[in-house]
């Protein structure tokens, strides 16, 4: 049985949603409101943590997941209901931890799958997130090393790419 805590602040998509993920197969559904969740966390253990970016107080929600920690010492698997027109609000869930990332616009037939793969140490990213999620993520290298990255990646060998480098330099680009 994977156990989910749903939190969320509207009533109405708090008991839409756990009704949805109740109707998957070995999934229980607990719910807590905003500023609820270590209440809630004292009733038993969730494997998953869920929450909807869009509704009110998400980023509260996500601040308070981040101060929560399983008996285990580390943190609730999170996963995360959004758009990818929201690139802020994937921003703030990948630095709260988020392992989920579900598009609210995708067929809902394999929720519950989704919800088993994170509850077993998994990680999600619909398609259709992953570019926006990319955007917002950290790019640890510099315009320079990328472009000699994009040079290898057309087949310049080592010599190619730094003939290139010296000739853009001695351009003053």
């Amino acid at each position: 049985m994977t156990i989910v805590l749903l939190v969320h602040t509207v009533p109405l998509w708090r008991a839409s949603l756990a009704s949805l993920l109740g109707t998957g197969q070995g999934i229980e559904v607990r719910t807590a409101e905003r500023g609820a969740i270590r209440t809630a966390l004292s009733g038993g253990c969730p494997d998953v943590l869920l929450t909807d970016l869009d509704c009110p107080g998400a980023r509260d929600v996500l601040d308070e997941v981040k101060t929560v920690t399983a008996p285990h010492g580390g943190t609730y698997p999170l996963a995360v209901l959004t758009r990818s027109d929201q690139p802020r609000g994937l921003r703030r869930a990948y630095e709260a931890g988020a392992l989920g990332y579900i598009d609210k616009y995708r067929p809902v037939d394999d929720l519950s799958e989704v919800m088993h793969k994170l509850a077993d140490g998994g990680r999600h990213i619909d398609e259709s997130l992953a570019f926006s999620l990319l955007q917002v993520a950290d790019m640890p290298l510099s315009p320079r090393e990328l472009s000699v990255l994009s040079m290898a990646e057309e087949g310049d060998n080592v010599a190619g790419i730094a003939a290139r480098l010296v000739a853009a330099s001695e351009h003053g680009e």
